[in-house]
C-alpha cells in the first residue's frame, strides 16, 4: 500500500496554492449547462464607508455625528429626499435612476467581527461565526453545476478567494490574462508544463488526476489569453477598473463561466486617517468601472444575462474619527446591479441614535438573506441548502 498517493481532495487543495488553477479535465464533463444567467461579485476591501458612499443627507444625525466629514447636500447626486451619492459617483447616480440597481440597507450579521481578516471570512463563506471550508460562491458552482462545467467559475485576483474555494469545482484564477500560467513546486514543474506523455498509461490514480487537471489548466490558460487579446471596447471605464474589463472579455468570448469574483485589492477601503478626498476618489473609480461594465454589458448584449454585486467586508462606524476618518464599524449597503434587477431601496437604513456599546449601527438585514436572493432568484440554487439555513429573500427580481 502507498501511504504518500495523495487523495482527490488533498491533490484539489494543494492545486489551489497555484497562482491559477482550471477546472477539471475537459473530457471529463457534459456540455456547459444552457441558462445563460452570470453572476459578477465585486468585493470592496477594507470595509468601505458606506455613510459616506450613499449619503443619508435627510437624517441631522449624521451631520452631528460627521461634522467635518460630512458631505454636504449641495455636493451630492441626490437619489431622493433623504439619499444622495458621493460627488463623483456619476454612473452609480445614473444606474440608480435608470432602474438598475437595488440598494439594501444596513447589511450584517450579529456578534460582528472588527477584524477584517475575520470578518472577511465570513462573508466569504456565507457563515458568520462558522468554520464552514468552503466558499459561498464555490458551494453555488457546486450546486448549480453537478456537471463540473469547465471554466464555470473564475476569480480574477493575484490569489484565490476564499468565496470560490469549492467542494468539487476547480476554480480558474489569474490576475494578468497576458502572463496567465501555473505555479507550482520545483518537483511539479515538469508535470505541470509537459504532462505525462507516453508515461500517462504508467501513472497511478493520483499522478493521472494531477496530469488531467493540469491539461484542464493549460486549454483554460489559452482560452482566458485569446478572450483578452481578441477584446477590444471602445467603452470608457475609468482610471481603476477593478478587473472588469477581464471580466467583460470572458463574457464576450462566451466562456461557459457563469460566477466571476473580483476584488478592489489591498485594503484600500481602510480609510482610518483623512478619508475624505481619498474615498471620493476611490468611489469615483468604482462607480465609473462598474457603469462602464454595465454599459459594455449592452453593448455586446448581454446586458439581460448579468446581474453584479457589491459588497464590503463591514462598514465604517457612524461617527468621524479624531484623525478625520472613520474606523472599524458594522452595517453596510450591498448593491445589485443590472437590467435583471427591480431598482430602489431594500431593507431598513440604520438608526444613527440607537447605536451599539462600541458605538455602532445595529445591523437591520442579515446579508445572507441578499445572498439567498441572488443564488435562488437569479441563479436557480436552492437557498436554504446553499446557506445551511433559510433566510428570507428580496423581491429583487422579476418573476
Amino acid at each position: 500500500m502507498n501511504h504518500h498517493a495523495l487523495s482527490r481532495r488533498e491533490l484539489l487543495q494543494a492545486l489551489s496554492a497555484m497562482s491559477v488553477s482550471a477546472a477539471l479535465p475537459l473530457s471529463a464533463h457534459a456540455k456547459p449547462a444552457d441558462d445563460n444567467r452570470i453572476l459578477v461579485v465585486v468585493e470592496l476591501t477594507g470595509a468601505n464607508d458606506g455613510f459616506n458612499t450613499l449619503v443619508p443627507y435627510g437624517d441631522d444625525n449624521y451631520y452631528k455625528l460627521r461634522p467635518t466629514l460630512g458631505i454636504r447636500p449641495n455636493k451630492l447626486r441626490k437619489i431622493d429626499e433623504m439619499h444622495g451619492f458621493s460627488p463623483g459617483m456619476a454612473g452609480f447616480e445614473r444606474l440608480y435612476k435608470n432602474g438598475q440597481m437595488a440598494v439594501v440597507h444596513g447589511c450584517g450579521y450579529d456578534n460582528p467581527s472588527y477584524s477584517h481578516f475575520t470578518s472577511a471570512a465570513y462573508w466569504h463563506t456565507g457563515a458568520p461565526n462558522g468554520g464552514e471550508p468552503y466558499g459561498w460562491l464555490g458551494r453555488l458552482a457546486d450546486a448549480i453545476d453537478p456537471q463540473l462545467t469547465p471554466n464555470f467559475l473564475i476569480n480574477i485576483d493575484e490569489r484565490q478567494s476564499l468565496a470560490v474555494r469549492a467542494a468539487r469545482h476547480v476554480p480558474v484564477v489569474f490576475d494578468d490574462p497576458e502572463r496567465f500560467g501555473r505555479k507550482g513546486l520545483y518537483q511539479s514543474r515538469a508535470l505541470l508544463d509537459k504532462g505525462t506523455g507516453e508515461n500517462a498509461g504508467n501513472s497511478n490514480a493520483s499522478q493521472q488526476f494531477l496530469e488531467d487537471v493540469a491539461q484542464s489548466a493549460r486549454q483554460a490558460s489559452v482560452q482566458v489569453r485569446q478572450a483578452w487579446n481578441n477584446y477590444k471596447t471602445p467603452i470608457d471605464y475609468g482610471i481603476l477598473s477593478m478587473d472588469l474589463p477581464k471580466v467583460a472579455a470572458m463574457i464576450h468570448a462566451r466562456l461557459p463561466s457563469r460566477i466571476y469574483h473580483t476584488a478592489y485589492r489591498h485594503n484600500a477601503f481602510d480609510t482610518h486617517v483623512h478619508q475624505g478626498e481619498l474615498h471620493q476618489r476611490l468611489l469615483t473609480y468604482v462607480s465609473d468601472g462598474i457603469a462602464g461594465f454595465m454599459q459594455d454589458m449592452k453593448r455586446i448584449g448581454r446586458d439581460k444575462d448579468v446581474t453584479l454585486m457589491v459588497y464590503s467586508e463591514f462598514g465604517r462606524r457612524p461617527a468621524e474619527n479624531t484623525s478625520l476618518g472613520t474606523d472599524h464599524g458594522t452595517a453596510n449597503h450591498m448593491y445589485l446591479i443590472g437590467q435583471p434587477v427591480k431598482g430602489g431601496h431594500y431593507g431598513q437604513a440604520p438608526d444613527f441614535t440607537r447605536l451599539n456599546a462600541e458605538g455602532n449601527v445595529n445591523p437591520t438585514v442579515d446579508f445572507r438573506r441578499v445572498y439567498a436572493t441572488v443564488a435562488q432568484q437569479w441563479m436557480g440554487a436552492d437557498s436554504a441548502a446553499l446557506l445551511n439555513g433559510k433566510f428570507e429573500t428580496l423581491p429583487v427580481f422579476a418573476g
